[in-house]
């Protein structure tokens, strides 16, 4: 049996590039979409697009409400289901506007691909995620071993993704230059470090304690002093790989050289937590800690903004939607205090405040 169709993998070629180039989409974004258009052709038995009839996205529906992981026992969960759904949804409205192909594809083909409504809003919801507190992260801090550069540059690993809010695959290629201790400033510089969006901007340490912030000092200082790194070396550097004693490949000690993707660092978390019998965060929840926090501190919307944009949000609203989801604890606890103020006849939120929320929910 056919494994590809030459027709499809030249329109799927076309369709690729015109993401990437089009649409700016991220290649690891293009690789799921991809891999979903493969999964689809698969189930179509490798028919050529022109050639599609709705019985094949049905089909394909089917297939993926019904596959089964054979190592977990579990099928697909509903979020994945409407990604890969949408992802080939994508190329059929694509297709109906291609020459040779909009003659065979109505744009209202591509609609067979959608999930049922209740699927979709299963698919769709927001649901609380475990967020790891400030004490729980010192804790870790606290409990990791430092005695050889490997542990050292794990733990102020650690502690940098909590001072900086940066996201791991910015600190996977900071370089040392991009730190500045003396004014506490991070300089994500897109030309050489992998933000999101590729956006530059400079964030400020975030307020969370003098032995966070030692912990990274003590650390380029060890790396400007003890291994003789200059401005242009990175500021996490992945692990050397050689010989050791016995003649085995081993970790010897720290490369001259960035990683290339932040999988190094995540399993660096996981290793963190799990150690100290805490559930695995990924970096990216550290974001979620600062967010936390900030709705503590922060007393005027002009202190809400300065964090947010600190995080690399242009916008304040991104902030709230994306991280600012009150804990279930967290929101009892604000409507108890409420009651007890409403009861107490005590002062509401002071006008220039009012006005300011007035306008967020108005936007």
């Amino acid at each position: 049996m056919a494994k590809h169709h030459p027709t499809n993998e030249r329109i799927k070629r076309c369709y690729l590039i015109y993401l990437q180039e089009a649409n700016q989409m991220a290649e690891a974004s293009i690789d799921q979409i991809a891999a979903a258009i493969a999964a689809f052709e698969k189930s179509s038995g490798y028919k050529d697009f022109r050639n599609f009839h709705i019985e094949q996205a049905r089909k394909f529906k089917r297939h993926l409400l019904e596959y089964i992981n054979p190592e977990t026992g579990m099928g697909l969960a509903k979020s994945t289901i409407h990604s890969r759904l949408m992802a080939v949804k994508g190329l059929f409205k694509w297709l109906a506007g291609q020459p040779g192909y909009k003659s065979r594809i109505k744009y209202s083909d591509a609609d067979y691909f959608n999930s049922s409504a209740n699927d979709e809003r299963v698919a769709k919801a927001v649901r609380e995620r475990p967020v790891p507190t400030l004490d729980q992260i010192l804790h870790v801090l606290r409990s990791m071993p430092s005695a050889t550069v490997l542990e050292r540059r794990d733990r102020a690993l650690v502690a940098f993704t909590l001072l900086s809010g940066a996201r791991d695959n910015a600190i996977a290629s900071l370089r040392l230059r991009h730190v500045d201790l003396r004014a506490r400033t991070v300089n994500q510089d897109a030309r050489e470090v992998r933000t999101k969006a590729r956006k530059t901007f400079v964030s400020v340490f975030f307020p969370v304690g003098d032995e966070v912030e030692r912990i990274v000092s003590d650390w380029i200082s060890e790396l400007e002093t003890d291994q003789l790194f200059g401005p242009a070396d990175p500021l996490f550097p992945s692990t050397a790989i050689g010989l050791n004693d016995q003649g085995h490949f081993a970790s010897i000690g720290l490369s001259r050289k960035n990683w290339s993707n932040a999988g190094p660092i995540r399993k660096i978390f996981r290793s963190a937590f799990e150690n100290v019998g805490l559930p695995y965060f990924n970096p990216h929840a550290f974001r979620k800690t600062l967010v936390a926090l900030g709705q503590s501190l922060c007393r005027t919307p002009e202190e809400l903004k300065a964090w947010s944009q600190n995080l690399g949000h242009e916008d304040v609203l991104t902030t709230l939607r994306s991280y600012g989801a009150v804990a279930g604890i967290r929101q009892a606890e604000i409507l108890a205090n409420l009651r007890d103020a409403e009861q107490a006849d005590q002062p509401r939120l002071d006008p220039q405040t009012r006005r300011a929320l007035e306008r967020l929910l108005r936007a």
